[in-house]
């Protein structure tokens, strides 16, 4: 029996390469389509918004690190949502803002680097993995306009210069690199104040790692919308690294025992 031949999906000089954004744009362009603005308009309703998230540069890569709690309204919309996840094998992306689209900006984030690396052969730098995410937050505008924001954080190891490299972003996908650090969110200003009087050039990732979750603290101290540890329900905050050896979360008994330390304060054996 004969059969009937394959039809190529593309026309000739119409193949999207190695972008999944592009491929997503020619056979499911409503996939991608986001809600007008409508001038002098506000939402009718009430979303979850995630807080507070951050980045530290240290000795051979990154740490960084994101509260559990998110917010609609006054009110607390979820305490264990994750706002931490693993972009790629070398890279991470931890969200602020409107949490739904954010989550699912991620997913696509994560889709367009396996896809890029799947075509190519090779991954993206780490460069260029930043600018495909600012593609994405600028694609987002028409939501910003009505406050759906997304203001992710991006960070990794930069195997081409061999060092941990942080990027901020802005709500129409302006793309910054830190120096140093970053944090994003409502409780932001407050972990960036104490991350600042405590970070040094060649920081240890284990030093990192306590300055995170104590400016976390610090900002739920003073932001009712960032979670700070909560011994009782056993919710700490999601951290990882990336050095070299990749992108790994950190155990959350080790979280734990941290914050425990940390609660404990130094007038009942904890640290400083």
């Amino acid at each position: 029996m004969n059969e009937t031949p394959l039809l190529p999906i593309f026309s000739e000089g119409s193949d999207p390469g190695p972008s999944f954004l592009n491929l997503l744009r020619r056979v499911a362009p409503d996939s991608l389509q986001m809600p007008q603005a409508i001038p002098g308009q506000a939402l009718p309703f009430e979303l979850a918004h995630g807080t507070t998230v951050l980045a530290i540069r240290c000795e051979g890569g990154v740490v960084m690190a994101g509260d559990r709690r998110a917010t609609s309204g006054n009110s607390i919309a979820n305490r264990r949502i994750e706002k931490l996840f693993a972009a790629d094998e070398y890279s991470g992306v931890a969200i602020a803002g409107t949490a739904g689209l954010a989550i699912e900006m991620v997913r696509l984030f994560q889709v367009q680097l396996e896809h890029y690396e799947k075509i190519e052969g090779a991954a993206l730098s780490l460069e260029g993995k930043a600018n495909q995410l600012s593609q994405m937050v600028r694609a987002n505008l028409p939501a910003a306009m009505q406050g759906l924001v997304v203001v992710p954080l991006f960070a990794g190891f930069d195997k081409r210069r061999d060092r941990g490299r942080v990027f901020s972003y802005d709500a129409v996908g302006g793309k910054y690199e830190e120096a140093d650090f970053s944090a994003n969110g409502s409780g932001a200003v407050h972990a960036r104040n104490w991350i600042k009087a405590a970070w040094s050039e060649g920081i240890s990732a284990d030093d990192a790692i306590s300055i995170s979750i104590r400016s976390l603290f610090a900002a739920a101290d003073e932001d009712t919308a960032t979670g700070g540890p909560d011994l009782v329900r056993g919710i700490y905050p999601l951290v990882a690294v990336i050095n070299s050896e990749g992108f790994k979360f950190l155990d959350e008994a080790d979280v734990a025992a941290r914050s425990q330390l940390l609660l404990d304060g130094p007038e009942r054996g904890g640290s400083a």
